[in-house]
């Protein structure tokens, strides 16, 4: 069992940056892969970045990047030169096992509560 939560979001004006972070507790956590999630009003859900348990990352824009320290049991994305798109509620999810990235949202465990991000124009 993991649980996950995540802090760091917040309002920023367009250009801007954040970062964001999602906090395990639980066990094996260095054995999860970790993947962050959005959800705007009115749109479907969209992957945005995971990070695997060997440090091989993906992410659908190069504005973001994502990074681990497992001594800390902590997933980070960092996000820069935000746009009001961006504008949504970001979300953390663990899968095991940990090796592979998956885009999928099915294949994750594991869900946090998630934090509002808003963009201003």
């Amino acid at each position: 069992q993991v649980q996950l939560v995540e802090s760091g979001g917040g309002v920023v004006q367009a250009g801007g940056s954040l970062r964001l972070s999602c906090v395990a507790s639980g066990h094996s956590f260095s054995n999860y892969a970790i993947g962050w999630f959005r959800q705007a009003p009115g749109r479907q859900g969209e992957f945005v970045a995971a990070i695997n348990n060997i440090y091989d990352t993906d992410s659908v824009d190069d504005r973001f990047s994502i990074s681990r320290d497992d001594a800390k049991l902590t997933v980070y994305l960092q996000m820069n030169s935000l746009k009001p798109e961006d504008t949504a509620v970001y979300v953390c999810a663990a899968r095991f096992p940990g090796n592979e990235i998956v885009r999928d949202h099915t294949q994750y465990d594991y869900w946090g509560r998630g934090t509002q991000v808003t963009v201003s124009s």
